[in-house]
């Protein structure tokens, strides 16, 4: 049994929630339990100097823990970010670039931001997954206003945390599992299955083959959690 009585692959209740930032291109707040991020897209019609001669855009990510996201107070980072905060704005930046056809996206740039409003467990989970949304946001914005023909989709990603808690296989762990898990992995997949990231650390012994598959398949039977929050926001979009 859970710490919340779920059960093995189930992950915790989801909610996605739009138009939290009237000036964003798009915006939401995606819940994952208790662990709630705000997600913001905007976009500049210019991209990088090293990115110009290619006619292709970019997508890049922040992230941010705000100072009263936790149960304590923590500082609020400015230009030299935390080890930890680099490397989850660049798995964001990283997994959002998979879902999106660049070229067709042409020589524009789209940042999402991600500020963890509330966290227990997941936050990085929760930042592709919103950040997803605000993305489809935008772009369908653009269609909208007919600077693009279509949505440059090419796939449609998702999110889930997993871990070994206990010697199982877990989905969606909440701070309680996180901090006591063998093995810790964050993993980014497409809808119809596909890898775009797996980063997995055992926390102490070395994991066996089985752990890993089991937490593989922990993931893809919880993916449909997030397809079906993300769905009540995008319906009508055309989506891979």
């Amino acid at each position: 049994m859970r710490t919340d009585g779920r059960g093995a692959h189930e992950p915790r209740p989801m909610r996605c929630e739009t138009g939290f930032n009237r000036y964003a291109e798009g915006s939401c707040v995606f819940s994952m339990g208790h662990t709630r991020v705000h997600c913001t897209a905007s976009i500049s019609e210019d991209v990088p100097r090293w990115r110009k001669e290619s006619g292709a855009g970019w997508i890049t990510a922040e992230y941010r823990m705000l100072p009263r996201s936790t149960n304590t107070r923590t500082n609020r980072e400015g230009d030299r970010l935390k080890g930890r905060t680099a490397e989850i704005q660049r798995l964001v930046g990283r997994s959002l670039r998979a879902a999106v056809d660049l070229e067709a996206l042409g020589p524009r740039v789209i940042t999402l931001d991600c500020d963890v409003l509330q966290a227990d467990g997941g936050t990085r989970t929760a930042s592709v997954n919103g950040g997803f949304v605000a993305l489809l946001l935008a772009l369908q914005g653009l269609v909208d206003a007919g600077d693009l023909p279509r949505l440059p989709l090419r796939h449609r990603v998702v999110a889930m945390s997993v871990g070994i808690v206990g010697g199982d296989a877990m989905a969606d762990l909440c701070y309680e599992e996180d901090v006591s898990a063998e093995v810790d992995m964050n993993l980014v997949m497409t809808a119809n299955g596909a890898w775009v990231e797996l980063q997995g650390t055992a926390e102490g012994e070395p994991f066996p083959s089985e752990q890993l598959q089991g937490m593989l398949e922990a993931g893809q039977a919880s993916k449909g959690a997030v397809l079906e929050a993300q769905d009540s926001i995008l319906r009508g979009m055309t989506l891979p």
